[in-house]
């Protein structure tokens, strides 16, 4: 890996993303074990959109709540702090992931509507395979591919020869990365959350999640969002021209226990759910 150059582009591109202080903010009252209700409250509603969102959520068929929540406290009490944080995040990078990404060949809102699919359906595995906090898994996805929004600059500029290695010697557009910037994607994403100053399990699964066999700290988290991001691309959503050639890592399968019939059915309800607007609503 070209680290100097890998350096260069995480420290002094100008539109490096950075999480707002009330982010960070929220970030923190959510993992506090001490904060109460009252606490997230009052950072929430210093976001009017945020405050919209949670609102419209906890009323929504998904939740099926039979009384009308009217205060963001009710709706905390029943969404849970995990799915806050989450909601929070999702607010913020979604304005980051919006545009459309030529190095990518990424149309406006593709990233964004990828990411949504890859967060929904990575939460979904973590929930079946239970492990304890799927808003984690969630939010692996949701950030899995933050890298190209910075890297897609210098992928524009050689996208050309990137395109010709994917076609002509039949490899993943990662490799071809690799091979012509010294770097890929996934490592420019893990630098981002390292910066955003996030729990190493997750840096790990943003950095990782094409090649979780790699993992030391939790390789059934990235082992999750590898296979929603397999998932995702499988299903056409958002496809870009990096998605064409990635396969489910057999590491990954066996350390989650899946078997065909599983990914089937998993494919099936992953289509459901992002089709369901309900469930789009989530975030």
């Amino acid at each position: 890996m070209d680290n100097t150059r890998l350096n260069h582009i995480v420290n002094k591109v100008d539109d490096m993303p950075v999480l707002p202080n009330r982010i960070h903010k929220i970030i923190e009252i959510t993992e506090d074990p001490d904060s109460t209700i009252h606490d997230l409250e009052k950072e929430i509603l210093k976001d009017q959109s945020l405050t919209s969102k949670i609102l419209k959520l906890a009323n929504s068929a998904y939740y099926g709540y039979p009384r009308k929540i009217n205060t963001v406290s009710q709706a905390t009490i029943l969404l849970g702090f995990q799915t806050i944080k989450s909601m929070a995040l999702a607010s913020t990078v979604s304005k980051m992931m919006a545009g459309a990404l030529k190095g990518y060949a990424l149309e406006k809102n593709d990233l964004w509507t990828q990411s949504q699919t890859c967060a929904i359906t990575s939460r979904y595995i973590a929930k079946k395979v239970k492990i304890t906090n799927p808003e984690t898994a969630y939010i692996g996805g949701l950030l899995r591919d933050i890298g190209k929004t910075i890297l897609n600059h210098h992928v524009e500029k050689e996208y050309n020869a990137i395109v010709n290695k994917v076609e002509y010697r039949k490899i993943s557009f990662l490799e071809a990365e690799e091979e012509i910037l010294g770097f890929n994607h996934a490592q420019v994403g893990e630098r981002i959350a390292e910066k955003w100053n996030f729990p190493k399990d997750l840096v790990e699964t943003i950095g990782l999640h094409h090649s979780p066999e790699k993992s030391t700290m939790d390789p059934k988290l990235v082992s999750i969002v590898h296979i929603a991001d397999a998932i995702t691309m499988m299903m056409g959503v958002g496809i870009g021209v990096d998605g064409l050639r990635y396969n489910f890592s057999s590491f990954a399968l066996e350390t989650l226990n899946l078997n065909p019939n599983d990914i089937e059915l998993l494919l099936s309800r992953s289509h459901d759910l992002i089709v369901d607007k309900d469930s789009f609503d989530l975030i």
